[in-house]
């Protein structure tokens, strides 16, 4: 089954990518409109405010970080606040951080007129409209083709501002830069209060850094993409920001500079005057295009992400989970450009994107709050592949910061946040309160505290750490060819563990009573895997590789067992300590094949072995056919399967053989023959090398019968 049948987007985006949707959402009104207002509030000490807003961002950056390295799924802050503090602040989150992106992307594209002006006399509105519809559109064709766009006009953007710096610096010569002009009076122009005012209007510039968060989803290796992308990006904008407005404080005039709607621009012409032609300014006018162009296009593309997410969670309408033809979330993209297009028509799009800021602090302070719950939730599944450092004091010290930035901002700022978020909290009450029974970590908090944990949160991000791996993913396919079924005639949890643990010792080093400790009192532990379905796993040393066995119970029955009401399936799953984490992954897998809409249906009605077998398997990372069927392995019928493996293409591997009544684990000395049937898993684009022959086409007598077998229950026990 095809991701986008699943409605999954695709894994495309590198690190670059990361860094270019980072990098490129910040630089537009940030530093082409914001330097000549923050030297005007507190003077030459204007740097020193970026500098300070930059290191006053990572709170909020590493705990996005970690976040989205543990939970890399599209809708971001609305993802992480629905899975830890439940469904009404992820609709604060999602709907909130929907509003407030599209109010600063429309802000952004209005932005590029003020510089466009310097050449061309252009209808401001209507160009901003035109540039919607037209980066919505590239949206709708695919992430890879939005970040196509982004590379080009980030790398443009970060090439001409890193040469508009140093050539300043050069000039200047940098020790000379550290004290500007005379004519800008005091260092802070109006104390400590403006200066703090300063940081608080700066801070926001970096706000476009945790965009990528929206897109995890569709980040390869998220767990060292995203968190090394957003590095570099803030790093990039720290210096940026800081060095190119020491330039400016130098080159301009005090007055000029406090008055300039663009003050780079002016700052350009006075040392770049050299350059024929003014190209200079026309450089700078260019990058300036590129950084308000590369927000707005990146606005919609992680915009569009929200409404995306919160559908497929219920707490918008279904129709916005559904992806086109390209792969992309079509009408979640369209309504992201509409609202785009009205605000631009129909608002004062300056006042209300400053407004929407607020409420992105508010975010900023909320996913501190996040972090603090899924770590003191305790939850086994919570993985992140990057930490942030200093927990809890980083935590506390964002959510801090945020509300303090807030006020800094006034009432109008304050008072637009708590209309907005009342304005979700009454869209989750009356829309999105019926459909949804899923609650947040903070449940497993107060499952410490004596109340009710919310066990489909710990099955869901089982379900989610196969995602963040692609590497180990083939050893799910490996694990389920060797898996042992069990049909048991008793339901009692300390015979099932006897029978289990001696069934697994048969293929380990470890003896029965070695494994039985290890997996400990069945009655208290073990995770809802799904409907019904049960799982217990350990990391043990001294294993090669996971095994599983899965155990049929004779009828639907209460087995005492944590929520073990009504279990009809009990799986036990061990894996080797020193592959960190694959003991999670595979639960991941099988997580979300149990949790697919036909599982229980297919599961009760199959009685075979083989059936049950691919049931499990993916199916797009699986062939099971008889060995006549695929040609490349009729020429080797005869050869060993070490032999074999090393001529099929790619990730293709031969995990099972059946042949008569036996069913044959694929190891490398065993011989292929002429009437066997094999398992092989691979990428799917691997499989569809091998060019099998549909078992439909094949003749009857090339056909061997499917195997009925399952491991027997036994009679007597140790």
């Amino acid at each position: 089954m095809s991701d986008k049948s699943r409605g999954k987007l695709a894994k495309t985006l590198t690190l670059f990518d990361v860094y270019a949707i980072s990098t490129g959402a910040m630089f537009s009104s940030g530093f082409f409109l914001l330097p000549g207002i923050a030297a005007s509030y507190t003077g030459p000490s204007a740097y020193l405010a970026y500098l300070t807003a930059g290191f006053l961002i990572l709170p909020a950056m590493l705990s996005m970080a970690e976040l989205s390295t543990a939970m890399p799924k599209a809708g971001g802050t609305y993802f992480f606040l629905d899975r830890s503090l439940g469904p009404l602040m992820g609709t604060v989150g999602g709907l909130g951080s929907w509003v407030a992106v599209v109010f600063k992307s429309a802000f952004a594209l209005v932005g590029m007129g003020a510089y466009l002006a310097l050449y061309i006399d252009v209808p401001i509105t209507l160009l901003a409209v035109i540039l919607t519809v037209v980066f919505g559109l590239v949206n709708v064709f695919g992430a890879k083709e939005t970040t196509a766009l982004q590379r080009l006009l980030v790398a443009t953007l970060v090439s001409i501002l890193a040469a508009f710096v140093i050539k300043g610096l050069i000039i200047l010569e940098l020790p000379e830069a550290l004290y500007p002009r005379a004519t800008y009076g005091e260092f802070f122009r109006s104390g400590v209060i403006g200066f703090v005012t300063t940081i608080g209007l700066v801070f926001v510039s970096y706000a476009g850094l945790t965009k990528v968060a929206s897109v995890a989803e569709e980040v390869e290796n998220p767990d060292r993409n995203i968190p090394l992308g957003m590095t570099l990006s803030l790093i990039t904008a720290t210096l940026v920001y800081t060095l190119g407005m020491m330039v400016m404080i130098n080159v301009l005039p005090a007055e000029e500079l406090y008055a300039s709607l663009t003050p780079v621009a002016d700052a350009g012409r006075q040392f770049l005057d050299w350059m024929p032609y003014d190209l200079g300014v026309i450089l700078i006018v260019v990058a300036a295009i590129a950084a308000f162009a590369s927000t707005g296009n990146a606005g919609i593309l992680s915009a569009s992400r929200y409404p995306f997410a919160m559908a497929k969670d219920k707490l918008v309408p279904n129709t916005f989970s559904h992806l086109g033809r390209f792969g992309t979330p079509t009408l979640a993209i369209t309504a992201t450009v509409l609202a785009m297009v009205a605000i631009l028509l129909l608002l004062d799009v300056e006042s209300v994107a400053k407004l929407a800021s607020a409420f992105q602090l508010f975010l900023f302070g909320l996913v501190s709050v996040s972090v603090i719950v899924m770590r003191e939730s305790r939850i086994e599944a919570y993985k992140p592949g990057f930490r942030a450092p200093f927990y809890p004091w980083l935590q506390i010290a964002g959510l801090l910061i945020s509300f303090w930035l807030i006020v800094e901002m006034g009432i109008l700022a304050i008072g637009f946040t708590g209309m907005l978020t009342i304005a979700c909290a009454v869209w989750y009450q009356f829309y999105a309160a019926a459909r949804t029974e899923r609650s947040g970590a903070i449940f497993h908090v107060h499952a410490r505290l004596g109340a009710n944990r919310y066990e489909g949160l710990e099955r869901e991000l089982m379900g989610i750490i196969h995602e963040r791996t692609k590497s180990e993913n083939l050893s799910f396919e490996s694990l389920i060819a060797r898996c042992t079924f069990i049909n048991a005639t008793s339901a009692k949890p300390h015979r099932v563990l006897e029978v289990v643990s001696e069934r697994l010792a048969g293929r380990t080093e470890h003896g029965p009573a070695h494994i039985e400790e290890a997996f400990g009192d069945l009655t208290a532990s073990g995770q809802p895997l799904g409907e019904n379905v049960m799982i217990w796993y350990r990391a043990l040393d001294r294993l090669e590789q996971p095994e599983l066995v899965i155990v049929r119970l004779p009828d639907t029955v209460e087995i005492d067992v944590p929520g073990g009401e009504a279990v009809h399936t009990l799986m036990f799953l061990i894996a080797p300590r020193k592959i960190a984490g694959l003991d999670l992954r595979l639960a991941g897998h099988l997580a979300e094949i149990v949790q697919s809409e036909q599982f229980v249906r297919d599961w009760l009605d199959a009685d075979l072995d083989r059936d049950r077998r691919e049931i499990l398997m993916r199916d797009d990372h699986f062939l099971h056919v008889p060995a006549s069927a695929i040609p490349l392995l009729v020429e080797h019928f005869g050869q060993t399967i070490g032999d074999i493996d090393s001529e099929l293409p790619g990730s293709c591997l031969i995990a099972l053989i059946e042949r008569g009544d036996q069913l044959i684990i694929a190891k490398p000395h065993e011989v292929l023959l002429a009437g066997d049937e094999v398992a092989i898993i691979g990428e799917p684009e691997d499989l569809e090398k091998l060019g099998a022959t549909p078992v439909a086409e094949i003749r009857s007598d090339q056909v061997i019968a499917p195997l009925a077998r399952v491991e027997p229950w036994p009679t007597t026990k140790r």
